[in-house]
């Protein structure tokens, strides 16, 4: 299991599989700003009323991770069915991806659909790149971004080789989320950072390990060439025995919600939530986490 690192932090360990309330869920977090032990102390006291297993993980390259030079979406799908094996969470268990974590849920809901009791997409990366966009609407998502951003993405995509002299090169600026604009928070977004309701700022730890093999390998693996195209993938609860949500920031100035509606109307088994107002910080609330963690377990 190349690339994984478990946190310490879980939730409800005493918790059996034989128990009623046992539910097994597969947090996958850590993306390019946040850091997962956060995200548990905002869950903890929710998630050991339901008596929910929480396993947090970071992606390769992040925190204590390894690093996967050769890292692909199906290899960190494969990646957390061996966890959840190891672990002994059961025949299926629930994942989470927030923004660059998408790409892992995209990812089970593929190479592991049988493992899976239900999946949330918050404010998941696109790729401009997949092929059932129209040209057209990719072209106006991309054109949305930062004109940095644009390049960045192209360079990840069309010459992933030259992405690491291009995030530190210095002739052209960086790409934003490393250059800290503020550009790319929405009001909601820095209302929650200024509360402190949101991101820690340790962000030392995240990228202990370096930005190629971190930020830079997301930036490859996220939007270079996938080996499939999610908005042909069939429903995996044919049967309503479980359920897939997408919940996107109307005002999210990193994902444009014009694809993300695109997407969920090509796979109308989705359960899509956009959130009037919202950016892309959203479920650094209290209330959104609740929410988004009580509609997976709704089914």
């Amino acid at each position: 299991m190349e690339g994984i690192w478990l946190t310490r932090n879980m939730v409800s360990p005493e918790q059996q599989p034989n128990s009623r309330s046992y539910i097994s869920m597969a947090f996958l977090v850590a993306d390019m700003m946040q850091q997962l032990q956060f995200i548990l102390l905002l869950y903890s006291g929710f998630l050991e009323e339901l008596g929910v297993y929480v396993v947090s993980l970071d992606r390769p390259g992040y925190g204590e991770s390894d690093p996967h030079p050769t890292r692909t979406v199906e290899s960190l799908a494969l990646d957390v069915e061996e966890l959840g094996d190891q672990l002994g969470l059961g025949p299926k268990f629930y994942v989470i991806g927030l923004s660059m974590g998408g790409q892992a849920v995209w990812g089970c809901l593929k190479y592991i659909p049988h493992r899976l009791a239900g999946a949330s997409l918050l404010a998941p990366a696109i790729n401009y790149w997949w092929p059932s966009f129209p040209a057209n609407l990719s072209k106006e998502g991309l054109s949305s971004q930062l004109p940095q951003d644009q390049w960045a993405l192209r360079v990840a995509h069309h010459l992933p080789w030259l992405t690491y002299w291009w995030n530190t090169q210095k002739f052209f600026p960086q790409v934003s989320i490393l250059a800290g604009r503020p550009e790319i928070l929405s009001s909601q977004d820095i209302e929650i950072i200024r509360s402190r309701e949101g991101l820690p700022v340790d962000q030392k730890y995240v990228r202990q390990q370096g930005e190629f093999e971190s930020l830079h390998r997301d930036l490859m693996v996220g939007f270079g060439k996938w080996e499939f195209d999610p908005m042909l993938l069939e429903n995996i609860f044919p049967k309503n025995e479980g359920s897939v949500h997408l919940w996107q920031g109307d005002d999210d100035k990193l994902v444009p919600v014009k694809l993300q509606r695109y997407i969920t109307q090509k796979l109308p088994w989705i359960h899509y939530h956009e959130l009037s107002g919202a950016g892309h910080l959203f479920v650094f609330t209290r209330k959104m986490s609740e929410e988004i963690v009580r509609s997976l377990l709704e089914q």
